[in-house]
């Protein structure tokens, strides 16, 4: 009889590609005396492994700092590169707690067409459910009927209530119509989708403008949140999407996805360091729970490959 994977059997497949990456790029580097040139390969190669020049730049001053006059190997690089790498997944792992009084939360969730966002809301709604919170969705993306579709879909599959109306209809008026129905029938969580098109910033954030002014109508408070879905195999350009939207959207926090399916999976370590903004959750896989909060240390000894060494 076949067991389900634990969370961290997810972790290690999901991040395996960007671990041997990182590995890789630090393969013959260990062993050499800690020169000016061996530091400066070592500080490259955490940059080509997209963890970040900030990253990088701390982990070169640790090796130099005379503490590792002798030879080092490999592993000793790697286990400072997780206690770095740690460092600042620390600061910024921070799970999405539903705290609103009155309720519902109001969770905005904003993303470029592509990046997972729908299916990350089918996600947290899950993880929320399995905390006991009632949960409603919002399908505010009127301008795809295909985004209208699929949010319908993932909410008869997750198993909650959904207010949605006609492709090209009113986001703001729709996003009112959910806070009334979540009000009256005391959901404790509201999650909605916006549009994803980022190439027209103006009308995005005109929009965006409008959910907010009638959300503020209805709760003060609300949007709790405003969470960015970003899709780690784009790599540097989800560094690009979190400069955006941080201006156009005010975003409180993100979300990580896809990051089984690439090698670039270090941009998770860039964007903490770069932007300090809350990373609630990060996706390592298809299914419905393989979305979740995670733990920086574990997360940090599994980039660096040194996962079951002891320190």
């Amino acid at each position: 009889m076949s067991t389900q994977p634990s969370w961290h059997d997810k972790l290690l497949g999901g991040f395996r590609r960007t671990s041997d990456r990182l590995v890789g790029n630090l393969a013959g580097l260990g062993g050499a005396r800690l020169d000016e040139n061996t530091l400066d390969d070592i500080e490259e190669s955490l940059i080509a492994s997209d963890l970040g020049p900030e990253t990088a730049a701390r982990v070169r001053q640790r090796l130099a700092e005379g503490t590792f006059e002798r030879n080092m190997e490999e592993l000793g690089i790697r286990l400072v590169v997780a206690e770095e790498v740690e460092r600042a997944l620390a600061k910024v792992a921070k799970p999405l707690e539903i705290e609103a009084f009155p309720r519902p939360q109001v969770i905005l969730v904003i993303g470029v067409n592509g990046s997972g966002k729908t299916t990350t809301i089918a996600k947290l709604a899950h993880l929320f459910m399995e905390q006991d919170y009632g949960v409603m969705l919002a399908a505010g993306d009127t301008f795809r009927a295909a985004a209208i579709g699929q949010l319908a879909t993932w909410a008869e599959r997750v198993g909650v209530p959904i207010v949605s109306g006609k492709e090209g209809g009113d986001a703001a008026g729709i996003v009112y119509e959910a806070v009334k129905q979540a009000t009256a029938t005391g959901i404790d969580v509201l999650i909605v989708d916006t549009a994803g098109r980022l190439q027209n910033k103006r009308e995005l954030m005109d929009e965006l403008a409008k959910i907010r002014r009638v959300l503020g109508r209805l709760n003060p408070e609300a949007p709790h949140d405003v969470v960015l879905v970003l899709d780690a195999t784009t790599g540097q350009n989800a560094l690009n999407q979190i400069e955006v939207f941080r201006d156009v959207a005010g975003v409180t926090g993100m979300v990580m996805t896809k990051l089984d399916g690439t090698a670039r999976g270090g941009v998770l370590v860039a964007a903490a360091e770069r932007y300090g903004l809350p990373i609630h959750a990060i996706g390592v896989g298809e299914q419905m729970d393989d979305l979740r909060p995670f733990d920086p240390n574990e997360v940090a000894r599994i980039i660096a490959g040194v996962e079951g060494v002891r320190k």
